[in-house]
């Protein structure tokens, strides 16, 4: 399980996992805890919080993704 958590959050020939990556994957947690809590247990979460929790989503997916497209100078 600890291995593929590795292998997931880790970019292609890293052995190590990304802060990036990782950060991302647990505000993601974060903000499916929150959504499900309001839907299913009707818990009233500040919504400035569960909107902050998103916009850390969508920038580290946003910024993960772009490293995709950038040249990486090889020496």
């Amino acid at each position: 399980m600890i291995n593929f958590l590795i292998k997931a959050l880790s970019g292609e020939g890293e052995s190590n996992p990304s802060s990036k990556r990782l950060i991302t994957f647990l505000a993601f947690l974060l903000l499916a805890t929150g959504v499900i809590a309001e839907l299913f247990f009707e818990k009233k979460l500040n919504p400035q919080t569960l909107d902050a929790i998103m916009y850390i989503v969508l920038g580290g997916l946003g910024f993960t993704a772009s490293e995709k497209f950038t040249s990486k100078e090889k020496k």
